[in-house]
């Protein structure tokens, strides 16, 4: 089992920057692909951003490329997402998953972090 927990998250203005921390506790991190995705009132939960086991890869949804940046600490068994430039459609809770490798579903998440923007 792995447990992640959320932080950084608050209120914003348009343009600021917030960066997201993802702590995991229960197994060392260094197995999963680690994961962020948001949801937005009213809407889906949507893929942002996830990163290789050892940090050496990343891959972003549209709306992140170029102003969002993960990475992962394995010695500290956490997770990071930087966001730059934040515009009110990036309002959404954040959350945290854990992926194993070689397989397609993540199978832990976290409680997730509100993050709001104000225009």
């Amino acid at each position: 089992q792995v447990q992640l927990v959320e932080s950084g998250g608050g209120l914003v203005q348009a343009g600021g920057s917030l960066r997201l921390s993802c702590a995991a506790s229960g197994r060392p991190i260094t197995t999963y692909t680690m994961g962020w995705f948001r949801q937005a009132p009213g809407k889906e939960r949507e893929f942002v951003a996830h990163i290789s086991w050892n940090g050496d890869s990343a891959n972003y949804a549209d709306s992140a490329k170029g102003r969002f940046t993960i990475s992962r600490d394995n010695a500290k068994n956490t997770v990071y997402l930087q966001m730059n430039g934040l515009k009110a459609e990036d309002t959404a809770v954040y959350y945290c998953a854990a992926r194993r490798l070689l397989t397609t579903r993540y199978d832990y998440w976290g409680q997730g972090t509100q993050v709001t923007v104000s225009s």
